[in-house]
């Protein structure tokens, strides 16, 4: 197995790019400090600002495209060095080989879907109601976006952001999680191969990554020069995000928490939905924001599912993230384990039971737990609460409405699902009276969205829409343009102003 080094090193970053910094970088895998990142300063950002603003002026006068030949270049980069950079985001991350790799997977998706995109930025003609006229609207490049990701997923919110954001004209100025900027560092070294390749119509600052703390993000969210923020991370970030862009009149596109839910019904199949429930609450150490927090199981199979959840929990391997078997990997460190532990702590003065949750020593200096499962005797306090922690609170339920109801009964609303046969709870459960979530989804569970549909959700989830679908318009601005071929000049709606 290689050393921290080696990864970091087989994925393009040198030993001088790792030291001489203030910001320490830790591997959850054990707790070893693998760089000391220089941080940029607050008085670079104006600079850094100016450069994605001098970007935009060339950028948006190359046809979208050729701008889709970059992002078809940084597919082809990406394919190429997906082994390297998926050791990054274990390493970074903590996630477990096969998660790291799928991550970098969704940034080659997204590239082969912007790709295809950059010839589909359509537009409307619309019908005048004046005698030779002819209306449209049409959409433009808008200027620098700024992309702030979250440490869960380290590369692939980016590349949602990005890979659009770039054919639709717009240069990325992003900043990493400052518990993973390791992962952007890599994956600006594929970028730059893709630019080498493109050429010289990739204008400098096309691509710029700060590393920082709040003040540099601050930075971004305030300045006009700015004008579209994209933010993943907690309800809490949102929260302050939000306003600040809103009140300088920027767009934010806001993907935060999640406090996903599945109901299961009478009629499921309940292997099928075990085997839902198990990923969608563990993987990644129950560290997305699509994980699933809450089971709703109809009274009459909650003691037999129940049982069959504590069995596949029993058996699951948890460790070193690189080791072949191991579906658990650490939690991001130490604080989150606390977290966790207090979460739990609630949930039984609550009246939960509670299955596993405990601390392990899997790999000394990382944080590793046995993931939870916690009944409930109902949804309190702690449950409509996002612990981002592999915690699964269970409750039971006895009218499909009343467990939309409770599903419903949250701050967030991202991602949902419910595990029927009947067609009719089904299309209940999609239907305006149903789900309130940005995703809702049948017999699968609340995570792992494929890049072709726009993600995101509303409520405390931000309402914010990233990846596939229309996505794209959030970095565009639309105008509405009427051309008058006509030898008169008459008013809309009959109005009269002669002179």
């Amino acid at each position: 197995m290689p050393s921290h080094a080696e990864t970091l090193a087989a994925a393009g970053l040198s030993e001088t790019d790792l030291i001489g910094g203030s910001l320490t970088v830790r591997s959850p895998l054990d707790g070893a400090e693998v760089a000391q990142l220089a941080e940029t300063s607050l008085a670079d950002m104006p600079a850094v600002i100016a450069r994605a603003q001098g970007a935009f002026a060339a950028w948006r006068q190359v046809p979208a495209p050729r701008r889709g030949e970059l992002v078809r270049l940084l597919g082809e980069e990406l394919r190429a060095a997906k082994a390297e950079l998926g050791a990054v985001v274990t390493l970074e991350a903590g996630k477990i080989t096969s998660e790291g790799l799928g991550e970098v997977q969704e940034m080659i998706d997204i590239c082969d879907f912007a790709v295809g995109l950059s010839r589909q930025l359509y537009g409307l003609t619309i019908a005048s109601e004046r005698p030779g006229h002819r209306m449209t609207e049409t959409w433009h490049p808008m200027g620098p976006c700024g992309v702030i990701t979250a440490f869960n997923f380290p590369v692939a919110p980016w590349a949602w952001n990005a890979a659009l954001a770039l054919v639709c004209g717009d240069p990325v100025i992003w900043k990493p999680s400052e518990k993973t900027p390791l992962c952007a560092l890599a994956t600006k070294v594929i970028f730059d191969r893709a630019v080498a390749r493109f050429g010289d119509e990739a204008p400098e600052g096309l691509l710029q990554v700060v590393v920082g703390g709040v003040d540099v993000g601050e930075a971004l969210v305030t300045s006009r020069d700015v004008p579209i923020l994209s933010a993943t991370g907690s309800t809490r970030m949102g929260a302050a995000v939000g306003p600040k862009v809103a009140a300088r009149f920027g767009r934010s596109i806001l993907e935060l928490g999640g406090n996903n839910a599945m109901i299961v019904a009478p009629s499921a199949d309940l292997d099928m939905a075990v085997r839902a429930i198990v990923f969608s609450a563990v993987g990644t150490a129950g560290q997305r924001c699509t994980s699933l927090r809450r089971l709703i199981v109809h009274n009459s199979i909650r003691e037999d599912l129940v049982a069959k959840l504590r069995q596949a929990y029993g058996s699951l391997t948890i460790g070193d993230p690189r080791e072949d078997g191991t579906l658990v990997g650490p939690l991001i460190d130490q604080g989150a384990l606390d977290g966790m532990q207090a979460a739990l702590s609630a949930a039984k003065a609550q009246g939960g039971t509670i299955h596993g949750g405990t601390p392990v020593d899997a790999v000394a200096g990382g944080a590793y737990a046995a993931p939870a499962l916690v009944e409930m005797p109902a949804q309190t306090d702690i449950v409509r609460t996002e612990t981002f922690a592999p915690i699964l609170y269970v409750m039971g339920y006895e009218t499909l409405e009343e467990a939309i109801a409770m599903q419903n009964d949250v701050p967030q609303g991202l991602s949902s699902c419910i595990f029927t046969l009947n067609v009719r709870e089904a299309e209940t459960f999609l239907s305006a009276v149903g789900s309130d979530c940005g995703i809702a989804n049948v017999n699968i569970g609340p995570s792992g969205a494929e890049i072709g549909g726009a993600f995101g959700g509303e409520k405390d989830t931000g309402g914010g829409r990233e990846s596939g679908s229309d996505a794209w318009k959030g970095y565009m601005r639309r105008q509405t343009s009427t051309v008058n071929y006509s030898a008169e000049l008459p008013l809309a709606q009959g109005v009269k102003f002669d002179i």
